[in-house]
């Protein structure tokens, strides 16, 4: 099995990661919402779209 990140052999204390990095790497990518599937449930859309129209508020 290789590391989903890097491609490197897993080691088992950390698998499916070769590294305690590539699983933070992994794990930020899901915090950011990378991995996030699309949805085509109506309120999911609303949703989304009232908060496209919110201000970033680090931006002001």
């Amino acid at each position: 099995m290789t590391c989903p990140v890097c491609g490197k052999a897993t080691v088992q204390r950390v698998r499916p990661f070769c590294s305690k990095r590539c699983a933070d790497v992994d794990l930020g990518r899901w915090l950011r919402g990378d991995y996030a599937l699309p949805s085509r449930d109506p309120e999911d859309i609303e949703r989304a779209a009232i908060e496209l129209d919110r201000p970033d508020p680090e931006t002001h």
